[in-house]
C-alpha cells in the first residue's frame, strides 16, 4: 500500500439540505493503489460525500485535494474528466446499446470520414477488459447480461476514461458469492495497477476480505478510520451504531402450529419447477440458493404476480389460485419485492402514501379517508422502524436505500398480513437496521405470522431460520433443520444439488 500523499483529500467538507446537515466536517483520504473501505449506517452521509465527490452535490464548506490540487466540481462529467468515477448502486447504462457501445459512450473511435471505426472500437474494449482479466461478448446487448457483468462493463467503462479514482457504492448487493469473488479478484487487480478504490458496503465481512483501510461516518460526521488490520468487527459496529448488537437466533416453529401457506408441485416454465413446501403459522423458513436458481421467481408466483403453469396453492387449508397481488393481499398475503425501486415503491409520492398503499380499507370511513387515523398509523412505524425521516410526508425518492427498505416493509405491517414472503428484506440495509429488521421478523411469527424469507446472504438465513431449504437451477433440492442445519450441507446442495436424504417434505395439513 502507497503510504505517500493521498491522491484524494478530503478536509472539512460539509453539506447542508433544508433542515439537516448531511455531511458536518469530514475528513476522508484515499491513497493510490488502496482499498478504502466507507462505512455508516443509512443515513449517516456516506451518499452525500460520494455525490460530492463525484460533482453530483456541491459542497457547502470544506476543502476537496485531487494529487495535493484544490478541486470544486461542479458537475459529473467535470469529476471524471478529473480521473474520479463513481458507480453506483443503480447502474447508469443503456441496455439496447451493446457491450463496446456502453463502455466507450460519448467518445467512440471515429475514422476519417466522422463514422464509428468499430474495428478500433472493439480493440480498445477488449484492452480494457484484459486490464480487468475479463471477458465479456462485445457485441451483446447489455441489458442480456447478468448484473455481475454489467457492473463489469461499468467499471470499464470508468477506466475508458482513464480514471484513477474508482468509488463502487454497494457493488455487492445484488451477487451471489461467485459472482463477488470474481469482482473482489477484479478490484485486488485494479489495486495492484495503483487505482485508488473507495468501497462501500453493508457487509462487513467483505471489508475485511478486501480493505485496507476503513473509514465510518455516524450522523454525517467522522467516527473513526483504522487500518484494516488493527480494528475489529465489533469496533466497526460500536463505531457505526453507538452500541454493541446483541445476537438474533433463529425461533423454532411449532410443529402443532396450523398450516398457513402449502404449496404442492407448483411449476412456471423457464423459472422454476415442481415445488412444494409449506410454512406453519409462527414459523420463519428460509430459501437459499444461487442467483437465478428460481427463488424470486416462486415468490413472484404464489403472490400472483406471475402465473405458474401447474401446481396448487393452499392458504389455511383452502385452496387458493392468485390471478393478481390484488387477491392474494385480500387473502393475507404481503410480498416484499428483491427490487424496492421498480418493484416496491412510489418513489415520487410521501412515505404516509407508500406506507398506508396496501391498507386504505383500514383509513377510510364511507369511502373516505381519515388522514389522522392514516398519519398516526404511520408515525408509529415510523418510530418502531426506525425510519430516518422529516416526517410522514417526506417524499420517499429523497430517503436513503436502507430506509426505502424499511418502507417496504412498513406497508406490510400496517397491513398486517398473516403470511409474508420476503425477498432480500435486508439488501443495502445497514448492520444496526439489518438488527432491528431481524428482530421485528421474530416479532412477527410471535405473534403468528408465517414468514418465508429469500436471501443471498446464509449468514442471515442461519440467524433467523431454524429452516432452511435449499433450491438449484430452478427446483428444491435440500430441506435442512434442527441438527442436519450446518452450512457446508447448505453450501452443497446450493452447487451441487443436495443429499439424497435431504428431499423437501411436506408438513400435514
Amino acid at each position: 500500500m502507497n503510504v505517500e500523499t493521498p491522491v484524494l483529500d478530503v478536509a472539512a467538507v460539509t453539506r447542508r439540505f433544508p433542515g439537516v446537515t448531511a455531511v458536518d466536517g469530514v475528513d476522508f483520504a484515499v491513497r493510490a493503489g488502496e482499498i478504502h473501505a466507507l462505512l455508516g449506517e443509512n443515513g449517516a452521509g456516506k451518499s452525500t460525500l460520494i455525490k460530492i465527490l463525484g460533482g453530483a452535490l456541491r459542497k457547502d464548506g470544506g476543502v476537496i485535494r485531487l494529487n495535493g490540487e484544490p478541486v470544486d466540481f461542479h458537475s459529473p462529467s467535470a469529476a471524471l474528466a478529473a480521473g474520479i468515477a463513481v458507480i453506483y448502486q443503480e447502474l447508469v447504462l443503456c441496455p439496447h446499446l451493446s457491450v463496446a457501445e456502453n463502455i466507450l459512450m460519448g467518445h467512440l473511435p471515429r475514422t476519417a470520414g466522422l463514422a464509428v471505426d468499430w474495428p478500433a472500437a472493439n480493440r480498445r474494449v477488449a484492452e480494457l477488459l484484459a486490464q480487468l482479466g475479463v471477458t465479456l461478448p462485445l457485441n451483446a446487448p447489455v441489458g442480456r447480461l447478468s448484473t455481475a457483468q454489467q457492473q463489469l462493463v461499468e467499471i470499464a467503462k470508468a477506466l475508458s476514461r482513464d480514471s484513477r479514482i474508482l468509488i463502487l457504492d454497494e457493488p455487492s448487493a445484488t451477487l451471489g458469492q461467485r459472482d463477488l469473488d470474481h469482482l473482489f479478484a477484479v478490484i485486488r487487480r485494479l489495486r495492484g495497477q495503483g487505482v485508488a478504490i473507495v468501497y462501500i458496503s453493508h457487509r462487513l465481512e467483505e471489508i475485511f476480505a478486501i480493505a485496507d483501510r476503513v473509514t465510518v461516518l455516524k450522523d454525517g460526521r467522522l467516527a473513526g478510520h483504522w487500518p484494516i488490520a488493527e480494528v475489529t468487527m465489533q469496533r466497526l459496529v460500536r463505531a457505526m451504531t453507538g452500541r454493541d448488537l446483541g445476537v438474533v437466533t433463529g425461533r423454532e416453529g411449532d410443529a402443532a402450529a396450523p398450516v398457513r401457506l402449502a404449496v404442492r408441485n407448483l411449476s412456471r416454465k423457464g423459472a422454476f419447477a415442481d415445488v412444494s413446501l409449506s410454512l406453519r403459522a409462527g414459523e420463519i423458513v428460509g430459501i437459499a440458493g444461487l442467483v437465478g436458481s428460481g427463488r424470486t421467481e416462486l415468490l413472484r408466483a404464489i403472490f400472483g404476480a406471475d402465473q405458474p403453469d401447474a401446481g396448487t396453492i393452499e392458504v389455511d387449508g383452502q385452496p387458493a389460485r392468485f390471478r393478481s397481488p390484488a387477491q392474494a393481499l385480500r387473502r393475507g398475503l404481503g410480498l416484499l419485492p428483491e427490487d424496492r425501486k421498480t418493484q416496491g415503491l412510489l418513489l415520487d409520492r410521501a412515505l404516509r402514501e407508500n406506507v398506508s398503499l396496501a391498507s386504505l380499507r383500514r383509513f377510510t370511513r364511507f369511502g373516505f379517508l381519515r388522514p389522522a387515523a392514516e398519519e398516526r398509523v404511520v408515525r408509529e412505524l415510523i418510530d418502531d422502524l426506525h425510519i430516518a425521516a422529516r416526517g410522514p410526508g417526506q417524499p420517499v425518492m429523497t430517503l436513503s436505500g436502507g430506509n426505502q427498505q424499511k418502507v417496504v416493509l412498513a406497508r406490510w405491517l400496517a397491513r398486517r398480513c398473516g403470511i409474508l414472503l420476503f425477498d432480500e428484506p435486508t439488501r443495502g440495509v445497514d448492520v444496526g437496521a439489518k438488527e432491528e429488521i431481524y428482530r421485528l421478523i421474530h416479532a412477527l411469527a410471535a405473534e403468528g405470522a408465517a414468514v418465508l424469507i429469500v436471501s443471498s446472504e446464509l449468514k442471515e438465513l442461519f440467524a433467523i431460520c431454524p429452516r432452511i431449504l435449499v433450491m438449484r437451477e430452478g427446483r428444491l433440492v435440500g430441506e435442512f433443520a434442527g441438527l442436519d442445519l450446518r452450512e457446508d450441507d447448505v453450501v452443497d446442495a446450493m452447487l451441487m444439488g443436495g443429499r439424497a436424504d435431504a428431499a423437501p417434505t411436506i408438513a400435514a395439513g
